[in-house]
């Protein structure tokens, strides 16, 4: 059977005239006649009863029409989902991100593609620190990382999202849990909840080196490999955590968040395969670019 009898068929059984179809499909009524006969004949069955003035379906053609368009419908969608995978506006897109990123740029991430690329679905990966988020990468477990800079691995590229301040997570009757403003040397003789020391953590080396700039090295009292683990720590009064601003989308019970006056900053990026030149990828770096997500000026821009 030619697929093209289909779509005859249902024209006429939706105009329930052989002319009117014709005029539908831009083609003349005699060989759309004489293709619903030879259907007819494949299938041994009448589809139509005809008379000088007008055309019927019979049983047998009104159960043919319920097929045949279920048949039309899924090819027509399949044929435009095959047209948003070619265009980037369908298909999978796995990211890893650090836990802090999960809090602000992962909802506001989510948002933007759900408006601007609704068919493509997210898998994501949190609580990842930049060394995991990079082999994720390299080894195209990941295709895209929200990870925090420098970038050490080859073939990577990474555009800044944001800048962001680190803030101080205290206990909510911590003796600094009404300052305005915190400095770091007010945190010397504080029990600290911090990343491993040996994590590759971005955030980690930069409390170290704002607490080393203020003339000490924090003591470390506990040690996490997730930011939630570090604020459920500090809320149950077991130290303080410095920590990126991002934190702070997600108010935590017993948890008081302040601003460190004399602190570092940390970047946070957005990372891909320099030679992944995938549709999707493609969209997507549109997408931010057109909304203006990214923080930086692209290489060679004016």
């Amino acid at each position: 059977m030619e697929f093209r009898y289909l779509r005859y068929f249902v024209a006429v059984a939706e105009t329930r005239h052989f002319g009117k179809a014709a005029e539908l499909l831009h083609m003349a009524q005699p060989p759309l006649s004489q293709a619903i006969r030879r259907l007819e004949r494949e299938l041994g069955v009448d589809l139509f009863t005809r008379t000088t003035r007008q055309v019927a379906l019979t049983g047998a053609g009104e159960v043919f029409r319920t097929d045949a368009e279920r048949i039309l419908k899924a090819v027509d969608e399949a044929v435009a989902r095959v047209a948003r995978l070619a265009s980037g506006a369908e298909g999978v897109l796995r990211i890893g991100l650090t836990g802090a990123a999960s809090y602000r740029q992962l909802p506001a991430l989510a948002r933007l593609m759900k408006s601007e690329m609704p068919h493509v679905m997210l898998e994501v990966h949190t609580e990842m620190l930049t060394p995991a988020q990079e082999a994720g990468l390299i080894e195209r477990r990941l295709d895209i990382g929200l990870l925090r800079p420098p970038v050490r691995q080859e073939g990577i590229a990474h555009r800044t999202i944001a800048t962001e301040p680190l803030v101080v997570a205290v206990p909510e009757r911590h003796w600094l849990a009404e300052a305005e403003v915190v400095h770091v040397e007010q945190l010397r003789h504080e029990d600290f909840v911090m990343y491993g020391a040996t994590s590759g953590s971005v955030v980690h080396d930069a409390v170290v080196r704002s607490c080393l700039a203020s003339g000490f090295y924090p003591h470390r009292a506990y040690e996490v490999t997730e930011t939630s683990a570090a604020l459920a720590l500090v809320a149950a009064g077991l130290g303080v955590a410095v920590l990126p601003d991002s934190v702070r989308a997600a108010p935590r019970e017993g948890v008081v968040c302040k601003d460190i006056k004399d602190a570092l900053t940390v970047r946070l990026d957005l990372a891909w395969r320099e030679d992944d030149d995938s549709p999707l990828l493609r969209r997507l770096l549109s997408v931010l670019e057109q909304n203006a997500l990214f923080a930086d000026v692209p290489e060679g821009a004016a």
